[in-house]
């Protein structure tokens, strides 16, 4: 092992001289300094705009609904975002064997503590660094008041948290199947009071206490990083390795497939059985019933949805309120992050499309049946959504109409996102103060988004003009039928 990295550290060496270095390294710090500037002015500018509140940031709800403090909303937001770490952490290893490693090294008789303990070290510790960083400006939004110094020890806090969160998995590679159970639950709820340590940061003791138990995870899988099975080394490596090589080339889909892969073996799915038997009255309709069954089998997880559609909720609800179009800002987002979570079957299908050229029907038939089932669930969740706003007084009771048809038309961006092309590395990137930006390939990666952002303007009207008028109303229906007769028939 110190042979292989040694020489394959001279050997990279000897490819680069020190001029090439300098470069790349004067490229990457003033692009950092470009992209850090614009953040800073970024936070800062909104910061200023929520203390201000002038009289187009109003809420979307009136005042008498407010009832949720602010400060319960992000400290929830904080424990979602430390679990939701833990689960990509468990995903993707986190101690793993790259599948050059599984091949060469693990069938050895030897002691695996050396082969994946430096990696996992390194990926925790990078892991935590980022997590600080990202919290950051998360912690100067939401209190306006607190000192740098408060918001440095936020974020040193919150960084040792994810620390523990991504020990933690590799705590639960050690347990045995029947015991994963178990062991997520408790690393979950040993989360929850981690939490609350960011928001107590302009005392001294917050900060030790999310170290000490970052330590302590360190120490006890440190002397046991050896002892995890070479199965789940192996899938690791092809998850983490899959995941890097997505993020490098910019396929969004792939993404989506390599986090798709189950820490546990793939458990049998027979929903829909009864359903599926049933006899059927044309291609088409068989189609569409066994993409309903294949939806109901892959069974996507609900929890992102449902976060979703209680962090909207909640953005509405706290007390003191937000911006509207702040408001309406996290709608999107979670519009767009649960349009391109119902594609799974989809992006499944579009692997081989040899096999719809087998079926007797026209293309845009083919296609038109894949956007049955993210119709009606994208149309539910929407419809959730609008029914609550106004429950809440916003909008009026057409929003829930508008709702559910901009649904079912977000669809069709779902159907644009799944589907799209390998991206074009052929054409050259352009340069822009930032460094080269890979242009093409950009807009190749935000195909879909752009469709499912253009159905949900009428919604987003409707919420600004607190009022869904039948011309709204007529406006969403037709944008949704276009988008989605668009996407059938005319888009490859």
């Amino acid at each position: 092992m110190a042979f292989t990295r040694g020489t394959a550290r001279r050997y990279n060496r000897s490819r680069s001289s020190l001029r090439d270095v300098l470069l790349d390294l004067y490229a990457s710090v003033l692009g950092l300094g470009c992209v850090a500037a614009i953040a800073v002015s970024f936070v800062l500018a909104l910061r200023d705009q929520i203390a201000e509140r002038g009289v187009m940031e109003r809420s979307l709800v009136d005042s008498r609904w407010q009832v949720l403090p602010a400060e319960v909303l992000w400290v929830l937001l904080t424990y979602v975002g430390l679990a939701s770490l833990a689960v990509l952490a468990r995903r993707l290893g986190p101690v793993a064997a790259s599948p050059a490693e599984a091949v060469w090294w693990l069938p050895l008789p030897l002691d695996r503590r050396p082969l994946v303990l430096p990696a996992f070290l390194r990926r925790t510790l990078a892991a935590g660094l980022a997590a600080a960083v990202a919290y950051l400006p998360f912690s100067v939004l939401t209190d306006l008041q607190r000192q740098p110094a408060g918001h440095l020890l936020a974020a040193a806090a919150f960084g040792a948290m994810a620390i523990v969160a991504a020990a933690g998995a590799a705590v639960m590679q050690l347990a045995p199947q029947q015991h994963q159970p178990g062991r997520r639950a408790l690393l979950l709820a040993c989360l929850l009071p981690g939490a609350v340590l960011p928001f107590l940061a302009p005392a001294a003791w917050p900060l030790p206490a999310a170290l000490a138990p970052a330590i302590g995870v360190l120490a006890y899988i440190a002397p046991r990083a050896g002892s995890v099975p070479g199965a789940d080394l192996t899938r690791g490596g092809a998850v983490s390795g899959h995941v890097h090589a997505s993020l490098f080339f910019l396929e969004a889909n792939e993404l989506h497939r390599a986090l798709a892969v189950e820490p546990r073996g793939a458990r049998q799915r027979r929903w829909g059985d009864g359903f599926h038997a049933r006899p059927v009255r044309g291609a088409f309709h068989a189609l569409v019933r066994a993409d309903v069954v294949a939806y109901l089998r892959l069974r996507p997880p609900l929890t992102g949805p449902l976060l979703s559609l209680a962090t909207c909720v909640g953005v509405v609800l706290i007390d003191p309120a937000l911006p509207a179009m702040l408001q309406i800002a996290v709608m999107v987002i979670a519009g767009c992050a649960t349009a391109a979570g119902s594609g799974r079957v989809i992006r499944r299908t579009a692997l081989i499309p040899e096999l719809d050229a087998l079926v007797p029907l026209a293309p845009w038939q083919v296609r038109l049946s894949r956007l049955v089932m993210p119709a009606m669930a994208l149309a539910c969740w929407m419809g959730g959504l609008t029914g609550i706003l106004a429950a809440l007084g916003a909008a009026g009771p057409l929003l829930v109409v508008v709702g559910v048809a901009a649904g079912a038309g977000m669809a069709a961006g779902t159907l644009r996102a799944a589907a799209r092309p390998a991206t074009d590395w052929s054409r050259p990137p352009v340069e822009t103060p930032f460094g080269p930006v890979p242009r093409d390939q950009l807009s190749t990666l935000l195909r879909g988004t752009d469709l499912t952002v253009l159905v949900m303007v009428p919604v987003m009207l409707a919420l600004f003009l607190d009022a869904a008028s039948p011309m709204l109303v007529l406006a969403q229906l037709a944008l949704s039928a276009g988008a989605i007769a668009f996407q059938a028939r005319f888009a490859k």
